[in-house]
């Protein structure tokens, strides 16, 4: 797949995610963008809660899925910048971030998204996540509640809430299972097994088979997609980072998981997912709201996986309605 792959009739896709730049953190550079409101805009879409009142510039701060990058927003971040900065941010092993030997559980994503909240923005953020980027933001809702004003997910994947027996819940027995788990883990990345394998699987026609499967809406998946993702894959290290990934220990799944955390928090919550999502079941949408009341969850007809790409219109008009009705409740 061709580097400068894109839609006819537009920019590359790296020309529409706002001003790009890289971040020293910890000695890996890191990739982020930020866009900003125009100076008395004439938006196309104009949120329906902010009718005759002032635009909220509360900044948003976006989060990719596994395998994704900031690519992924490519269709949100020129409408959303229209009226609240918006920060977009490659995780570290992801998109144009380094591909660094780390563990790469969920609390090393949250410190980085932390330490950059710090250093660039520093007030109160409406954090958007897809998938991966949910787990994060829900873990830094927990251990960093002071970031955020409101919490978005698009789909949220966390087992945690499903109605599971005690005793298979129980952690006596997580060494049975983690046990041979984690050899046949070690086995499957041992690299001369792993590296052929991700060569395959990096490929554009394999990267693409998958999209199709993950879109409801398949004539999404065009070429520019595609890049986005496989792209990445073939950065130095990815294949070592990637490894690292599967064979990371997740030490505070547990206690930052979707059960423990949610019924502490007290932001505005919206949750998102399509009802065709293959990858994520959607059963699990209704389960989160048992949890805490200030869910607000939409389910979408005919979507998969990823709403904010197959649907943007949609979505990006979502997003804002919701930011500004959670505004408006502030002010009275």
């Amino acid at each position: 797949m061709s580097a400068n792959a894109s839609v006819p009739g537009l920019p590359h896709w790296t020309h529409r995610v706002g001003q790009r730049r890289t971040w020293l953190w910890r000695g890996w550079p890191i990739h982020y963008s930020y866009a900003q409101p125009i100076e008395n805009p004439m938006p196309p879409v104009e949120p329906a809660a902010v009718t005759g009142a002032l635009v909220d510039q509360t900044p948003m701060l976006l989060l990719h899925g596994f395998g994704a990058s900031i690519g992924h927003w490519r269709k949100n971040i020129a409408v959303l910048s229209q009226t609240h900065p918006v920060y977009a941010l490659d995780l570290l092993g992801f998109g144009q971030s380094a591909k660094a030997m780390a563990n790469y559980d969920t609390a090393l994503w949250v410190d980085q998204v932390y330490e950059f909240w710090r250093a660039f923005i520093g007030r109160p953020v409406v954090l958007v996540g897809h998938s991966l980027g949910s787990t994060v933001g829900l873990t830094i809702a927990a251990r960093h509640p002071e970031m955020l004003a409101s919490l978005v997910m698009f789909t949220l994947p966390d087992a945690s809430v499903l109605d599971l027996p005690a005793w298979l819940r129980s952690t006596q027995l997580k060494p049975f299972v983690n046990l041979p788990l984690a050899g046949l883990k070690r086995l499957l990345t041992a690299p001369l097994i792993f590296a052929p394998l991700f060569r395959l699987i990096r490929r554009p026609q394999v990267i693409q088979k998958w999209a199709k499967s993950a879109y409801m809406m398949s004539e999404v998946v065009d070429e520019e997609l595609v890049d986005v993702f496989s792209s990445p894959a073939y950065d130095r290290g990815a294949t070592r980072a990637l490894a690292s990934m599967i064979n990371a220990k997740n030490l505070d799944a547990e206690r930052f998981s979707a059960r423990a955390v949610l019924p502490r928090l007290t932001m505005p919550m919206l949750l998102i997912w399509g009802k065709q999502d293959k990858a994520v079941p959607p059963l699990l949408a209704p389960k989160f709201l048992q949890y805490n009341s200030k869910i607000e969850l939409i389910e979408l007809d005919n979507v998969g996986h990823c709403a904010h790409d197959e649907c943007p219109d949609a979505m990006n008009r979502i997003l804002l309605d919701w930011i500004a009705k959670q505004t408006v409740q502030c002010v009275r």
